[in-house]
């Protein structure tokens, strides 16, 4: 069934696709409390309610819930848990907006897209660092807690011209977290790790920070990024460190930081390459590369 005398016109069977794919990643509960299996238990009424009030333009999504993760390196990262209902939601517009965007992603980003992984993201890095001697190796600091809304939006514009869509996706951006001693915080920047739409929106946001940006600017240097966490491959390491200073005002021109610890220039080193140097290995999308000779 389509929608009907509303203002947006939303497949309900879009809400019920989405649902399904809510389900079946499970997740822990928002700030409501409400698990999946409290909302299936009046399955009917609660999607009804989320298509009703996004069809007629009367969603407006509830905070998210704070939830503090350990870090592989140490420390804490926030994540932001929304509501079962919002996730749907959420979902609900993934849906549209997810095979525009990635139609519009280069072939070397790898992060939160479907049909990639970090593993090809590895494997590409591999076979580049025989060909080069050299690699700048970035991360960006808290790139979900510091995305300027209105860059974002503007790119999101760009491409979404779905109205119901970009209406939900600046409320999404504005939903106040909630942590776990109950005070709110409200959100003028970023975008909550845990969304949904996240992902997708802060991919595109680097899109246009770095992917377009590297290939105009250095169309000779290969690159590779997953998220937030990035490499070029460079021929000397004075190219390196001179893409670090290029790329480092580059993110504050997006009002982006390079993390200062994670950020490095690396050796290459193998059974041909001889050097003593500080760094020759470095660690990608999680995996640790020493030696490139395999």
């Amino acid at each position: 069934m389509h929608a009907t005398n509303k203002p947006f016109n939303i497949d309900k069977r879009l809400v019920y696709e989405a649902y399904k794919a809510v389900k079946s990643n499970r997740g822990a509960a928002g700030v409501d409390e409400q698990t999946i299996e409290q909302f299936d238990a009046d399955l009917s009424g609660n999607l009804y309610k989320i298509w009703n009030r996004m069809s007629s333009g009367t969603y407006f999504p509830p905070p998210v819930r704070a939830v503090a993760i350990p870090k592989k390196s140490g420390g804490e990262r926030i994540l932001g848990v929304p509501t079962v209902a919002d996730r749907v939601a959420q979902t609900v517009v993934k849906l549209l907006i997810e095979p525009i965007l990635d139609s519009v992603f280069l072939a070397d980003s790898y992060g939160y897209r479907p049909n990639k992984s970090a593993l090809d993201a590895v494997g590409a890095t591999r076979e580049r660092c025989w060909k080069y001697d050299w690699v700048l190796e970035f991360d960006i600091k808290g790139l979900f807690d510091n995305i300027d809304h209105e860059l974002l939006l503007r790119a999101v514009r760009k491409h979404i011209t779905c109205k119901w869509a970009l209406l939900y996706i600046e409320r999404w951006l504005k939903a106040p977290m909630v942590q776990e001693d109950g005070t709110t915080i409200e959100r003028s920047r970023g975008t909550p790790q845990g969304g949904v739409v996240s992902p997708i929106i802060a991919n595109l946001f680097m899109h246009y920070t770095f992917d377009l940006w590297m290939t105009r600017t250095h169309p000779n240097l290969p690159w590779c990024r997953y998220a937030d966490d990035g490499l070029v491959h460079c021929r000397t390491k004075q190219e390196a460190e001179a893409l670090k200073a290029e790329l480092q005002a580059r993110l504050a021109e997006c009002h982006l930081e390079m993390h200062p610890t994670k950020t490095k220039v690396v050796y290459c080193k193998d059974w041909k390459r001889k050097g003593k140097y500080p760094n020759v290995k470095f660690d990608f999308s999680d995996t640790a590369f020493g030696s490139v000779w395999p």
